[in-house]
């Protein structure tokens, strides 16, 4: 079996892909499907596994360093590092917005080769910060990988030599005020992404 495709049978064993849905993502665009990483971080065998995948699409790269943007990042970081023998540190979000690397992280990815890590590539926005976040410690970013790909998001796009994703799933979005399940009174899911925040701001 593939690596993609044990990675698609692991999300689909801990019921990390959510379909037929109403759900807000993190960006602010609506959709039917949701991949939830959090009904796989509890199964420490599994996200073991995953990152072994993803440590093993690096390899041939030579990380020295494994960054992730908290908090879903934090614990990919862990065992992406774990399986490369590489040093393990993430980046946490500033008060203007971005993301740096605090706790004298900073000082570990300095000069060094760097594997940004992110659980689920939306719009890539998470990993841009992330990266740029390595860049102004002085890091070299060789590559970015990913549980899941999305949005179609592509190495150009983040700004990185390479990219890799275990899975890539093609999922329709729209804008909020372009939603068709909105226009047909479909429920919102508050129970995953940001629906619960979206459904307050519009009582507001």
């Amino acid at each position: 079996m593939s690596g993609s495709a044990r990675a698609a049978e692991i999300l689909a064993q801990t019921g990390a892909v959510i379909t037929s849905s109403h759900v807000v993502y993190t960006s602010g665009r609506h959709g039917s499907a949701y991949v939830n990483k959090d009904a796989v971080y509890p199964h420490t065998a599994h996200v073991s596994e995953l990152c072994r995948l993803l440590a093993d699409a690096a390899a041939s790269l030579r990380p020295e360093v494994v960054c992730g943007p908290a908090l879903g990042g934090i614990i990919l970081s862990q065992w992406t590092a774990h399986h490369l023998g590489a040093l393990a540190v993430y980046a946490e979000k500033t008060p203007e917005g971005g993301l740096a690397l605090r706790r004298g992280y900073d000082h570990l990815v300095a000069g060094r080769r760097v594997l940004v890590v992110e659980d689920i590539i939306t719009t890539g926005g998470s990993v841009k910060q992330a990266v740029a976040a390595v860049r102004a410690a002085s890091g070299e970013v060789v590559m970015a990988a990913a549980l899941c790909n999305r949005g179609g998001v592509t190495a150009a796009e983040l700004g990185v030599p390479a990219l890799a994703s275990l899975v890539t799933l093609s999922l329709d979005s729209w804008d909020a005020s372009a939603c068709p399940l909105c226009r047909e009174h479909v429920p919102i899911n508050t129970d995953v992404g940001k629906g619960r925040e979206f459904l307050e701001s519009r009582r507001a």
